[in-house]
């Protein structure tokens, strides 16, 4: 089809003293004119020079400007036949039926993106995040990936963050392992999913503490994994209660250095007996060292991976607690045997993320940054736990200290998720503990109460609302609360 150019449907208002250069005027105003069909498919516009004299500008100007449009697919050149408008598709229908799809973790997290409101889980100090220095170090790896060889990143993450990490991980959790030992991933959960694959245990089953994060019980389901609940008690995971429920289980995920949400260490028995099954067994531990070195009650027990001559244990670490959530940065310590399949997964499936804050973080924990952070934060936290530990009401009684948590008990017939559910509300966002249990219907109400961002400007308001929240609970019956 040819149609004719009519450069009257066409108007050019060409401002020499705006800002916006010349091609982008030009582009706009026949972009403008294609999309609004005054210029009909199969027109052919003038050509370059035809142009440029008609609008008193250089030919090469139009010919960027063309260039533009055809980038856009709205013109196309036929050769000797000029530059011409392309047939576009119709718009489409607007769409007016109503798509209700959940949010993913629904049941557990508020939101995304949001502020973080006191005695929230999961966000560390956010008045204590080293920002400007963190600006710094990543304005400068932006500048350093620019000026990199353009090539395919190593999927397992950058060579010398891997390296700055085993040296890390070697002071601060007593592991030794070689960088190629390492994985980068997205966080815990990225790093979960990364494990799963490389071991190909779908359906097969799990040991899983009880109680545990619901994230890793949920996650294995979705996996294809049965998760087998364990108890834990004062001295961590019940070993021998999961031999007899699941002596052939594939895998147990645990957290040695402060079980969540309890905060008990795994004991050195209940550690050599996990060893002993996953050697005899052929299973594989998985140990999600959420916290790293942040024990606020002195220093953290080394890591289960430290002392694992088998090679059983899968470590997986993440940089979300320690220093930020917005960083997307976790790893995998993969047992030397099993290095080159970890890195074979990532190289197909699952590569390490974002280079540039790869290198950020390598040079924050390269001059130091990272322990001296770990340090201030231990005490930052430490003050805070204490603070609110003095200042909740004396009804509120607190059970255990649990990492960078308090978890407090309610009396039974409290619907503890229903009470978290309504928080935010108030301006707080306690973490329903009954959620962490296999059974919650069965398991003891209470809350979860992080200390991380309790700013002691805040403490006092946000007590008495939990009191006041707790004490709303306590007059309204549990088939209310559901309702």
């Amino acid at each position: 089809m040819n149609a004719p150019w009519t450069p009257g449907l066409v108007s050019f208002q060409i401002d020499r003293s705006h800002a916006t250069p010349i091609t982008a005027q030009i582009t706009a105003t026949l972009r403008a004119a294609i999309m609004e069909g005054r210029l009909r498919p199969g027109t052919r516009l003038p050509s370059w020079l035809d142009m440029a004299s008609q609008l008193g500008v250089a030919r090469g100007t139009v010919k960027a400007a063309y260039e533009a449009l055809a980038d856009e697919l709205l013109v196309f050149s036929a050769g000797a036949a000029g530059t011409r408008v392309a047939e576009r598709a119709g718009p489409k229908p607007i769409e007016t039926k109503q798509v209700d799809i959940p949010r993913p973790l629904q049941g557990l997290e508020r939101g995304f993106s949001l502020r973080p409101l006191p005695f929230q889980m999961g966000v560390p100090a956010q008045d204590a995040f080293p920002a400007k220095l963190w600006a710094r170090l990543r304005t400068r790896a932006v500048r350093a990936n620019a000026m990199a060889p353009v090539g395919p990143p190593d999927p397992r993450g950058e060579p010398e963050l891997r390296a700055q990490i085993a040296a890390q991980l070697a002071i601060t959790r007593g592991i030794c392992c070689h960088p190629d030992q390492i994985i980068l991933t997205s966080g815990y959960k990225n790093g979960l999913c990364l494990t799963l694959m490389a071991l190909g245990v779908q359906g097969r089953t799990a040991w899983v503490e009880d109680p545990c994060y619901p994230v890793a019980r949920m996650g294995l389901e979705i996996a294809g994994l049965k998760p087998i609940p364990i108890p834990v008690d004062a001295k961590g995971i019940r070993v021998d209660m999961g031999v007899r429920a699941a002596p052939d289980a594939a895998l147990a995920i645990v957290t040695p250095g402060q079980q969540a949400p309890t905060g008990v260490t795994l004991s050195p028995e209940r550690r050599t007996a996990l060893l002993a099954w996953a050697e005899r067994e052929g299973a594989w531990i998985i140990e999600d060292d959420y916290l790293s070195e942040l024990q606020l009650g002195g220093r953290a027990a080394p890591a289960m991976a430290a002392n694992d001559p088998a090679g059983r244990v899968i470590h997986i670490g993440t940089f979300g607690k320690t220093i930020s959530p917005s960083l997307g940065l976790g790893f995998v310590v993969a047992p030397l045997a099993l290095a080159g399949r970890f890195g074979e997964v990532a190289g197909y499936l699952n590569p390490a993320p974002n280079v540039t804050t790869q290198l950020a973080l390598t040079d924050f924990l390269a001059d130091g940054h990272f322990l001296r952070h770990l340090r201030h934060m231990k005490g930052l936290y430490r003050e805070r736990r204490d603070a609110l530990h003095a200042r909740l009401d004396p009804d509120i009684v607190v059970d255990a200290f649990a990492g960078l948590a308090l978890v407090v008990h309610l009396p039974r017939g409290y619907d503890d998720v229903a009470l978290a559910k309504r928080a935010p509300e108030y301006g707080i966002a306690p973490c329903p503990l009954s959620v962490w249990y296999a059974n919650p219907a069965e398991a003891q109400p209470g809350l979860v109460l992080c200390v991380t961002n309790l700013r002691p400007q805040i403490l006092d308001k946000a007590c008495d609302t939990l009191a006041t929240l707790i004490d709303e609970g306590a007059a309204v019956p549990i088939a209310a609360q559901a309702a």
